[in-house]
């Protein structure tokens, strides 16, 4: 218990000290004189996401089409007001893409940039709502581990970076991911408008690429800043390069599992299991395996034809020859009919008829041509 109390002693002493150093400037400003109301946001978005799903596992899912639309164009108007702001702002002070230590005066510019990056800050606590909208539409599917990580923790971090560092290099990560979010924005109140616009948002998986860029882009320029040596807090240029790392593995997993990963074939299908990747190719698969075995019924019954033809035409040959010269005049069938009437003979049974007819029929179906039987004296 003593090493406990010791840490929680220590723990608290360290934010003392924290505070200190921290932004004066927005001391004063909402959700900033102390950490306990971001945390308790956080908090609560974490028990809805638990309590959310149960609330609406026996409920119909709620459709907020223009509650949607509302909300997505008012994101977009959000971000765009920040990239304006920190754009311009960052432009009127002079500051530099490369190098750009936090100036905490209370320079019109500098009090802008840290206004603006303030709003960046809320605006991560109000897209908590994305996750509210999907539980609300029973959209449970959206939400992965790399959506609740991004927002949960977007958001609490953030509290740090406006608390401490609320201009300087902050500012270049904050209005690229503002501009991405004005498009990310302007795709879901597209498609909230349903299938007449989505048809057009051919451009989705374009985004996901442009957010694994821009986190390659801010590794890249935090360490230029740790190469230079620059004047920035190098311990939260550190904690960004591994929190860039996270994303660009999770938003790379998902780009992968989207749009790049193959589906199994199945060697064994039942029928529609190809419209398991889509109506298209399950219409084409389907069409292409009628039209092999469409392919292979007019063959086989070409083939019957030809054989029963055959078989016709062999029976019609040996047995018109028969019926011409008449079966009467056979030897063998005179020598059977005096042995009948000498002896008096009845009419055999019809089992030894039918018997016997199948060899009298191969005897004549064996039997050479007529022309050929002439010959022998017989």
């Amino acid at each position: 218990m003593d090493i406990i109390k010791h840490i929680i002693n220590d723990t608290v002493e360290f934010y003392k000290w924290s505070l200190t150093i921290a932004d004066k400037r927005v001391e004063k400003w909402p959700l900033m004189d102390s950490p306990l109301p971001t945390l308790a946001i956080s908090s609560t978005y974490l028990l809805f996401l638990w309590l959310g799903p149960k609330y609406m596992q026996g409920r119909e899912p709620f459709q907020l089409r223009k509650t949607l639309i509302i909300y997505n164009f008012s994101m977009v108007i959000l971000n765009f007001f920040i990239f304006k702001e920190l754009f311009l702002a960052a432009r009127a002070a002079n500051y530099s893409y490369i190098c750009q230590p936090v100036d905490y005066s209370d320079d019109p510019n500098e009090v802008r940039v840290a206004a603006a990056l303030w709003w960046y800050f809320i605006s991560k606590g109000v897209e908590y709502l994305d996750t509210v909208f999907f539980i609300l539409r029973k959209k449970f599917n959206q939400i992965s581990f790399l959506h609740v990580y991004h927002h949960c923790t977007m958001f609490t971090l953030w509290w740090i970076g406006i608390k401490w560092v609320a201009g300087g290099q902050s500012f270049f990560g904050a209005h690229m991911n503002a501009a991405i979010h004005v498009l990310m924005y302007l795709y879901y109140g597209l498609a909230a408008f349903g299938p007449k616009i989505q048809k057009y948002l051919w451009w989705k998986k374009y985004l996901t690429i442009i957010q694994m860029i821009q986190f390659h882009v801010t590794i890249g320029h935090t360490a230029l800043s740790l190469y230079s040596d620059c004047p920035f807090p190098k311990w939260m240029h550190w904690c960004l390069i591994g929190y860039a790392l996270t994303f660009i593995i999770l938003f790379g997993n998902f780009y992968y599992q989207t749009y790049r990963r193959q589906p199994r074939r199945e060697t064994a299908a039942k029928p529609g299991k190809a419209l398991h990747n889509g109506a298209s190719n399950g219409a084409l698969t389907s069409s292409n395996g009628n039209a092999g075995k469409m392919d292979e019924k007019p063959a086989a019954s070409e083939t019957g034809r030809r054989k029963r033809k055959g078989r016709a035409k062999l029976e019609a040959s040996s047995v018109q020859p028969q019926q011409r010269r008449g079966l009467s005049s056979s030897p063998f069938r005179s020598l059977s009919g005096v042995i009948s009437a000498e002896f008096a003979v009845s009419p055999a049974p019809s089992f030894i008829h039918r018997a016997a007819a199948p060899q009298r029929t191969n005897q004549i179906a064996a039997s050479p041509p007529p022309q050929q039987r002439q010959r022998f004296p017989w």
